[in-house]
């Protein structure tokens, strides 16, 4: 063996450190994130002495990981569409749809929770596969046809609403589903050392559970990331593209359907302006986990890091005594950065410099 040789041999088998191997992966930037935001209001919560009350309190973890959850469950999602190279707008817009028309068919038409529940989740999951095929027929960019669609949906929300009931909040659901079982698997709740943990928390780690076996261990998350990275080569290699548009974009509107009966059935009331900027939020929770928005590279674990840090900052700035009006300003920063340090670890990851 030639001294050539061997010292190929060595690079190919160079050891790589467990710090490089961490940050080579896209949800890096986003855990360590979370950990960074987690400690600044910690700190400051104890600067003000609020050990064991507010940010530092069991209720108060478990008021923010209930903000959390809610853009969490759709994070997991959009993160799938985003890493094929897709965005849908419209799932601000159908949280309020789907919650107004879950709210009409319970109160206006009585129809039992459970029916209800399922023709609303029929209507959602009717309506991302429209956005999935009129954006392959048409060809125009997702970004443009789910733009329309969240147009659409809120304001037929409102037309329909005040058109049946005078105004744009249906009221009395409560009323109409106690002692339901169905609906205490979208409402019940746990309290542990007097914090009220609701059920959304489960509904949120199962959706990054399965979004991520999907991603990482499916042949459908391969060909998620194959369409992302190049829809022509995916064409090639026999990737069904389009079946793959049209799963993610039912996808990501079952998900908004999910936090909309969630809402409804736990605030006993529906409102069309429920949702409202929810779909920034969502992009926003994707990017900061790692998700590029040119498709191709992403994680779905990452989303669950990246709603954690918007939860946890939009509530740890209540509790620090901050002015809430400073919260965009905050996840504006926090995108910005989450956008140069996913370029840089990319880079990074690639070889690049």
């Amino acid at each position: 063996m030639t001294a050539a040789t061997t010292t190929a041999e060595g690079e190919r088998l160079r050891r790589v450190s467990p710090l490089r191997l961490f940050f080579s992966r896209p949800e890096s930037g986003a855990i360590a994130g979370a950990v960074i935001v987690f400690l600044i209001f910690g700190v400051l919560s104890a600067l003000r002495g609020d050990i064991g009350k507010g940010f530092l309190s069991i209720q108060g973890a478990a008021s923010y990981l209930e903000v959390t959850a809610q853009v969490g469950i759709l994070g997991a999602a959009v993160s799938l569409l985003m890493i094929a190279g897709e965005f849908d707008l419209s799932v601000g817009s159908m949280i309020g749809a789907a919650g107004l028309l879950l709210g009409l068919l319970i109160v206006q038409w009585g129809v039992p929770p459970t029916i209800a529940i399922i023709l609303t989740f029929a209507f959602a999951l009717a309506v991302g596969a429209f956005n999935g095929w009129l954006r392959i027929k048409t060809g125009l960019p997702s970004f443009l046809v789910t733009l329309g669609m969240l147009l659409i949906l809120r304001g037929a929300g409102i037309g329909f609403t005040r058109a049946i009931t005078s105004q744009t909040i249906v009221s009395g659901i409560t009323d109409k589903t106690a002692g339901d079982p169905i609906v205490q698997l979208f409402t019940a709740k746990v309290t542990i050392a007097g914090g009220d943990f609701k059920i959304i928390l489960l509904w949120w780690v199962a959706a990054v559970v399965v979004a991520t076996w999907v991603l990482t261990r499916t042949r459908f998350g391969n060909w998620i990331f194959s369409v992302g990275g190049s829809e022509q080569a995916a064409r090639y290699v026999g990737v069904p593209v389009n079946r793959v548009r049209i799963i993610l974009f039912m996808t990501t509107a079952g998900s908004a359907c999910l936090l909309a009966v969630i809402q409804v059935l736990s605030f006993g009331s529906a409102d069309v302006l429920r949702g409202t900027n929810k779909e920034f939020e969502a992009i926003i929770t994707a990017v900061v986990g790692g998700t590029l928005l040119t498709g191709g590279y992403g994680s779905a674990l990452g989303s669950a890091f990246g709603a954690f840090i918007l939860g946890t900052t939009q509530l740890g700035i209540n509790f620090v005594g901050i002015n809430s009006d400073w919260y965009q300003v905050v996840l504006g920063t926090i995108l910005l950065l989450a956008v140069l340090v996913n370029t840089y670890l990319l880079r990074r990851a690639s070889g690049a410099r």
